[in-house]
């Protein structure tokens, strides 16, 4: 499950179910917080080319710190861009003579395009008058470095492998790139989530759309770019290459 969607609550209530109900779950940033000098002094154990975990056990559940040397090349790049945009845009802003409720607006807007490197940045607005400050705080950004490419994930499948844990969750991003991939050529309206049936509907539409996402990604790897024998294909009939969006959108319906 992703970070928002179980509460504590309701985590104890499947430890305690008979039999148990299974879960693997992204934590917030904030619980990495709290449990980082445990989890420093642990090793790392590779689980696949890249991709590294470390592994520490606590009561009836199991956190796995992952490290992903994509992810890590991935969000250090995105932070990069933000924080070069906002150090060029605040310099800017700094030199115009603006009145003050145009100067907030400004800011303001220019947290709201970058907020990831705001937060690496102390801007000071005196109480009075139309200035600023601004200088980059290079604990904040120490601390976010050492944390790029990371995610904590907990579980009480004590006894799983962590490749086989990793790959859990793995999917899990796949199902729902696949669904926000294909939810907009299905027409899907959002989800009343209260509704027990809605919620089953999503999860289904949901699956069929990894289902599609994996067939026509087995498929490319097995036609050649260019091929004839496609399952989109030039020469294809259209019905071939829709035949799996009509049956979503109907399943949807």
């Amino acid at each position: 499950m992703d970070r928002g969607i179980p509460t504590e609550e309701v985590l104890e209530e499947m430890r305690r179910a008979d039999p148990p109900v299974f879960y693997l779950v992204g934590t917030p940033m904030g619980r990495l917080t709290r449990m980082e000098k445990a989890l420093i002094e642990l090793p790392w154990r590779s689980v696949r080319d890249g991709v590294d975990v470390k592994l520490l056990e606590q009561e009836q559940e199991l956190y796995v710190l992952t490290k992903s040397r994509d992810r890590v090349h991935k969000e250090r790049a995105m932070r990069r861009r933000q924080l070069k945009w906002l150090w060029a845009r605040l310099a800017q802003l700094s030199t115009m003579k603006l009145k003050r409720e145009e100067l907030l607006m400004k800011l303001g807007a220019a947290r709201a395009k970058a907020p990831a490197a705001w937060r690496l940045i102390d801007v000071d607005v005196p109480a009075s008058g139309a200035t600023f400050s601004y200088a980059l705080d290079r604990n904040k950004l120490r601390q976010v470095r050492r944390r790029e490419g990371r995610y904590l994930l907990r579980t009480n499948l004590c006894g799983q492998e962590p490749a086989e844990l990793w790959q859990f969750y793995i999917q899990l991003t796949e199902i729902e790139a696949a669904f926000r991939t294909l939810k907009d050529d299905l027409g899907l309206r959002p989800i009343y989530h209260r509704l027990e049936q809605r919620i089953e509907a999503h999860i289904f539409v949901a699956f069929l759309a990894y289902c599609l996402h994996v067939t026509l990604r087995q498929g490319s790897s097995r036609w050649p770019v260019g091929s004839r024998r496609g399952p989109c294909s030039t020469s294809s009939p259209p019905s071939r290459c829709s035949t799996f969006t009509s049956r979503l959108r109907m399943a949807a319906r």
